[in-house]
C-alpha cells in the first residue's frame, strides 16, 4: 500500500506526530513532507507506519488495535513502577505506627499525646509543598522529580533511625512530609495525562492498592524485623525498620528515574506514532494539550465549585481513614505479643485491596462515579459504628476488614472523578489535584488526635468522629452528583440549540469539537 494511500471500500483518515496541529513547540521529530515512493510502510508494536513516523490511512478497526497496543505499552511503563514508589512511599510514612508496637515511645521517653503529634507533623509539611509542587510538575520532566524527591525522603526515613528524643523525631517527620508531598498528587496527575476518563479509575485503584499492600507489607516487615533483628549489633528493632525501608526506598528511586515516561509529547522511548496516537486520544477523551499560566491554572481550579465538593469528599474520605495509622494499635488491644499483633495488622489491608479494585473496576465498567463511592461509604460507616458499639475481640477484629475496605474501596473512584470532571486545561487540572489533596490532607493533621492512648480500647471518640465523617461523604457525593447531572442537561440543551455553545471546563460543547463532552456521574 503506498504512502498517504488506502484501502478501498473501507473509511480511512490519518494522524501525525505535527507539532502545529497539536498545539506544542518541543517535539523532537516533527514529520517532514513525504515524497511518492520516498518512504516504506512497516507494521510496528501495532502501528501502521513510514519510516518518517507518521501513521497513514487507517481504519478504525486498526486503530483500535493499535490503541490497545499502545494502552498495553503504557500500562508496562508507568504501573509497576508507581505501584512500587507508592509501597514505599506508605511504607516509610507508616512506619511510624508499627515501630509503636515495637517500643519507640519507650526508647525515646515518649508521653501523652507525643506519639499522636509525631504522626500529625507530618502532614503539617506534607500539605505546605503539595500545590507548588504540582504546579511546578507541570514544567518539569516527572521522570526526574519524581525519583528525586523519593531519594530525598529515603534519606530522611532512614534518619529516623538515629534520632534520640522526640524532639529529633518531630523534626525529621515534618521534613519527610515536605519531600514526600510531590509523589502522590504528582502520580495521580501523570496518570491523568495517559489515561483517558474511561481507564483513569482502575488505573488509579490499582495505584493506591499499593497503598494498602504497604499496610499488609509493613506489619510482615515488622514482624520479620522484630523477631529477627531487635538487638543485632546492639540496634533496636524499631530502628532496623527503618533502616531497610530505607535502603530499598533508595534503590528503587535510581531505578525508577529510568523507567518512569514522562507526557505523551516528550516521552522519547515511545515511537513518534506511538506519541502522536497518545496525544490524539487524550484530546478525544478530552484531556486537552493547551497550556496556560501556572497562576490562571490556580484561579481557575479555586473558583470552581466542584473543586470545592470534591475536596469535601477528599477530605471527609481522608478522615475516616486517619485510622490507618492506628490499625497496629488497635490490634494490639487484642492482648497478644508484638510479633502476633504486627502479623495480624495485614489481613485487613489485603482484604481491602480486593475490594477496591473490585470497586473501581465496577466503576470504569459501568462508568460510574457516585454510587461506587456512596455505597462503600455507607458501609464503612457501619464499620466504626460496631467497634463503637462492642469490645468482643472477634466484632472488633471485623470492624477493621468493614472500615478499610469501604473507605479504600470508593477512594480511588474519588480521585479518578476529579480527573475526568476536570479534565482541562492541564494547569488547572494539576492545581485542582494538589488543591484537593491538600485539603484532604487537612484532615491528617487534626485527626490523629482522636485516637488518644485514654479512650483505649475502644476509641469512642474516634469511631463515633468516624462514622460521622462518612455519612457526610455520602451527602457530598449524592450532591455533586446532582449538580453534574444538571450540568449536563444544560450541555445537552447548549448542543441541540448551537453546536458550538462553549463550556468553561470542557472547552467547546458542540459535538464537533469535543465528541460530545459529558461529566461522568
Amino acid at each position: 500500500m503506498a504512502a498517504g494511500s488506502s484501502s478501498p471500500n473501507r473509511p480511512a483518515y490519518s494522524y501525525a506526530l505535527v507539532p502545529n496541529q497539536v498545539g506544542l513547540d518541543d517535539l523532537d521529530e516533527p514529520a517532514r513532507p513525504s515524497k511518492p515512493g520516498q518512504f516504506t510502510e512497516h507494521l510496528e508494536d501495532g502501528f501502521l507506519t513510514t519510516d518518517d513516523g507518521v501513521t497513514n490511512s487507517v481504519s478504525p478497526e486498526e486503530e483500535e488495535a493499535a490503541e490497545r497496543a499502545l494502552v498495553r505499552k503504557i500500562d508496562r511503563k508507568i504501573m509497576p513502577c508507581l505501584f512500587a514508589m507508592i509501597v514505599l512511599n506508605y511504607l516509610d510514612r507508616n512506619a511510624l505506627a508499627n515501630a509503636r508496637v515495637q517500643g519507640i515511645e519507650k526508647s525515646l521517653n515518649m508521653k501523652g499525646a507525643q506519639f499522636n503529634t509525631a504522626i500529625s507533623i507530618l502532614f503539617v509539611g506534607y500539605i505546605a509543598l503539595q500545590i507548588p509542587s504540582n504546579l511546578l510538575l507541570t514544567r518539569v520532566r516527572p521522570s526526574i522529580y519524581l525519583p528525586g524527591c523519593m531519594i530525598l525522603w529515603g534519606i530522611l526515613s532512614g534518619m529516623s533511625a538515629g534520632v534520640q528524643s522526640f524532639g529529633g523525631l518531630v523534626t525529621v517527620r515534618f521534613f519527610l512530609g515536605m519531600v514526600e508531598a510531590p509523589y502522590f498528587p504528582g502520580a495521580l496527575f501523570l496518570l491523568s495525562s495517559w489515561y483517558t476518563r474511561k481507564e483513569l479509575a482502575l488505573r488509579t485503584s490499582i495505584l493506591y492498592s499499593g497503598s494498602l499492600l504497604s499496610g499488609g507489607f509493613g506489619g510482615l516487615i515488622g514482624a520479620g524485623v522484630q523477631s529477627g533483628l531487635d538487638g543485632v549489633f546492639g540496634i533496636e528493632s524499631w530502628r532496623w525498620l527503618f533502616l531497610l525501608e530505607a535502603c530499598c526506598t533508595i534503590t528503587l528511586a535510581i531505578a525508577a528515574m529510568f523507567i518512569l515516561p514522562d507526557y505523551p509529547h516528550t516521552t522519547r522511548s515511545f515511537t513518534p506514532a506511538e506519541r502522536a496516537l497518545a496525544v490524539k486520544r487524550m484530546q478525544t477523551g478530552s484531556h486537552n494539550v493547551e497550556r496556560g499560566s501556572l497562576l490562571s491554572g490556580l484561579y481557575a481550579a479555586i473558583t470552581d465549585y466542584k473543586v470545592h465538593l470534591l475536596a469535601f469528599i477528599i477530605l471527609t474520605k481522608t478522615s475516616a481513614a486517619a485510622v490507618t495509622s492506628f490499625i497496629p494499635t488497635l490490634v494490639s488491644t487484642f492482648g497478644y505479643p508484638q510479633v502476633t499483633t504486627l502479623l495480624l495488622v495485614a489481613p485487613p489491608y489485603v482484604f481491602a485491596t480486593l475490594i477496591t479494585l473490585a470497586v473501581s473496576y465496577s466503576s470504569d465498567h459501568f462508568s460510574s462515579r457516585a454510587t461506587h463511592i456512596i455505597l462503600p461509604m455507607a458501609f464503612a460507616a457501619s464499620g466504626y459504628i460496631l467497634a463503637a458499639c462492642t469490645l468482643h475481640l472477634a466484632a472488633r477484629y471485623l470492624s477493621l476488614f468493614i472500615m478499610l475496605s469501604g473507605v479504600y474501596g470508593s477512594y480511588n473512584v474519588a480521585l479518578a472523578w476529579i480527573s475526568s470532571t476536570l479534565p482541562h486545561p492541564v494547569e488547572k487540572r494539576s492545581a485542582a489535584i494538589a488543591v484537593i489533596n491538600t485539603v484532604g490532607n487537612l484532615a491528617q493533621v487534626y485527626s490523629p488526635y482522636m485516637y488518644l492512648e485514654r479512650d483505649a480500647p475502644r476509641y469512642l471518640p474516634a469511631m463515633v468522629a468516624d462514622a460521622t465523617v462518612c455519612c457526610a461523604c455520602v451527602g457530598a457525593a449524592g450532591l455533586l452528583w446532582w449538580c453534574l447531572r444538571r450540568e449536563n442537561l444544560r450541555l445537552e440543551a447548549a448542543e441541540r440549540d448551537d453546536g458550538d455553545d462553549g463550556d468553561e471546563d470542557g472547552g467547546n460543547v458542540g459535538k464537533g469539537a469535543t465528541g460530545g463532552f459529558r461529566y461522568q456521574l
